[in-house]
């Protein structure tokens, strides 16, 4: 994978994380006992020797963090990922976990959180203001921000405006993290105030804008040496290989259907909507190396396409096995399409707590 580096120059300070930590903690018998022991302990509130269900709820959660995934509760599109999670401890069932089956369960997220690192790993980036200085003061600097300017300038647009639109536009290669609520609080919105620019409210040229964009992004650049902010960037190309993996093994496309489909609603027959082929494509989705539905564009799109092709959206009846056989084709031609086509999708967001502190599922306890 192509880590995230600047254009001129040394590249940024960065880590990388390849999931070989993981691995090698899970495949050390001595030391993963140990982990899990001291684990269950800690989740194990009411020293029965079993974990509840409410009881799983952190280790969970801990997962969840550890995956990126947004808060339980706060997106319906991350919170069924949750409930999977649940379920592999429980088997959708039980209402009380073993040791031992904690460790099994534990032991095979862990192993898919390392593969899935090791196939798209993410690296750390520390913005620090250097990368913005140089941009600026660089030769491509006219060039590029002139290019921005065509693209948000307009006869009634204020200097102001400008400018923040700009800043907007700067991708982490140029020195810019991410906008969000915390780079414009503590990282934009002083450079701004700190800012003289005469007439920020009048309409603005193409030289003034120019001149007046360094001013501010230097003052940027200060704000981000004096409070670096951290950025996890990821790359992700979706080419087929995690749906030739799961075809070619029919034990584990077997298994992966038959969970997928116990919460199918079946009539007196027996017999599935057609209507539900998305839900449970989105299910086994992660075991096929995809993205959840509206996760990806492109991806939806190719679904879309092969749903199409197919005739999968006409609602019928069928039987279980035809219902299979369906999505078994579907993944097919959802590989052959990603095989000839594949889709490579970048992603830069804020890490606004210190990594380790993030999830502490591979913290030992105290």
């Amino acid at each position: 994978m192509e880590t995230s580096t600047a254009t001129t120059g040394t590249p940024k300070e960065e880590q990388v994380l390849d999931g070989s930590d993981i691995k090698e903690l899970v495949e050390n018998e001595e030391v993963f006992s140990s982990f899990v022991d001291h684990k269950f302990k800690e989740l194990d509130r009411d020293s029965d020797g079993q974990l509840s269900v409410k009881e799983l709820q952190p280790a969970v959660a801990d997962i969840g963090a550890a995956l990126g995934l947004p808060a339980q509760g706060s997106s319906p599109d991350s919170d069924h990922i949750y409930s999977e999670v649940l379920n592999e401890f429980t088997h959708g069932k039980q209402e009380k976990v073993s040791k031992t089956e904690f460790k099994e369960v534990l032991s095979d997220i862990l192993l898919g959180m390392a593969a899935g690192l090791k196939r798209d790993p993410i690296v750390i980036l520390r913005i620090d203001g250097e990368d913005l200085l140089e941009f600026i003061n660089g030769s491509s600097y006219e060039a590029e921000m002139s290019s921005i300017f065509s693209q948000i300038g307009s006869d009634d647009a204020s200097l102001h405006d400008c400018i923040i639109k700009a800043l907007e536009k700067l991708i982490v290669d140029q020195g810019m993290p991410p906008s969000d609520s915390w780079v414009m609080s503590n990282i934009v919105e002083p450079a701004l105030q700190s800012w003289d620019g005469n007439d920020q409210e009048k309409p603005v040229s193409q030289e003034t804008f120019l001149e007046e964009f360094k001013k501010v992004a230097e003052r940027v650049a200060q704000n981000l040496k004096d409070q670096p902010v951290i950025v996890a960037h990821s790359e992700n190309t979706f080419d087929g290989s995690g749906i030739k993996r799961l075809l070619s093994n029919q034990f584990e496309l077997d298994k992966s259907l038959n969970i997928a489909l116990e919460n199918v609603p079946k009539d007196r027959n027996g017999k599935i909507s057609k209507e539900y082929l998305r839900v449970v494509l989105d299910v086994v989705a992660p075991s096929a190396g995809l993205p959840p539905i509206g996760a990806v564009e492109q991806i939806d799109k190719v679904v879309t396409d092969v749903f199409n092709m197919i005739n999968a959206d006409d609602g019928k009846m069928v039987k279980e096995d035809e219902f299979k056989k369906l999505l078994t084709e579907i993944f097919g031609s959802i590989m052959l399409h990603l095989e000839g086509n594949p889709i490579s999708v970048s992603s830069n967001s804020v890490v606004h707590e210190p990594l380790a502190s993030s999830s502490s599922l591979l913290q030992p306890s105290s």
